[in-house]
Parts: structure tokens; sequence; C-alpha cells
């Protein structure tokens, strides 16, 4: 989500501010005589406005991310008890995050005291796909 959101975001609107052509720029923009960075002229302009809106944006969103965590943590808890932390997803979900079929690792709906039978088989292809096969 970090690398999508923040760095792509911010990236991409600073290099606007950088690289926005003139004659492009006339064409959208009500604002006259606005270019990016690299056109020379006030292209620096251009820029800072990009560098101050992207400041804006992080500082707005630390805000609000921060109040909604607070406000939420008011009626639920953020955080899992260590002990099931040290268990991981299994406690809470049933299943492993990220576990690739194939690799050995079979869930135990018992070890949790889940009283849900498990009805998986292995799978005959024993050259071809590895992983479970589900009888329904």
């Amino acid at each position: 989500m970090f690398h999508t959101h923040a760095v792509a975001g911010l990236l991409g609107g600073l290099l606007t501010g950088l690289l926005a052509e003139p004659e492009l720029c006339s064409l959208i923009l009500p604002v006259s005589n606005s270019r990016g960075a690299f056109y020379g002229g006030s292209g620096g302009v251009q820029f800072l406005k990009q560098l101050v809106a992207a400041c804006f944006i992080t500082g707005w969103n630390l805000v609000s991310t921060t109040l909604i965590l607070l406000a939420i943590q008011f009626f639920i808890p953020l955080r899992m008890p260590d002990d099931q932390l040290e268990i991981g997803d299994d406690a809470v979900h049933g299943e492993e995050a990220y576990a690739l079929w194939g690799d050995g690792e079979k869930y135990d709906p018992t070890r949790h005291g889940s009283s849900i039978v498990d009805k998986t088989s292995p799978s005959p292809y024993v050259h071809g796909a590895r992983g479970l096969t589900i009888d329904l």
C-alpha cells in the first residue's frame, strides 16, 4: 500500500512539477504561463506548488488516520493479544497467511479447539500439480 499510493503518488506529483509541458498546460489549466521546472521561466513555482501539496496531503493523512484509529480503539482493540500473535493467523482466521500449497504444512483444526473436520486428501498428481484436493 505504501509503495503504491505514497511513493508512486509522491513521485508522480513531483515529476509533474518538473516535467509539465507548457503547451499542454495551456490547453488544460486556466493559469497562463504554467510550466514544469525543466522548462525554465516560472517552472520552479509549479514544482514548489506540487511539493507543498504533497506535504499537505501527507500531514492530512497522518492526522485523519490517527483520529480514525483512536475512535476505533474505543470499540475494539487494534492489536491482538501476545499469545495469539505468537501463534499467528491460525488463531484468528484458521489459516496461515501466504502458505504455499504443497510445502508440507497442513492446518490442524484441533490445535486451536476447533470442531471443524478437515475433509482434504493428498493430491494424486505426484509429478504434476502439487497441493491438496478438497473432497466435497
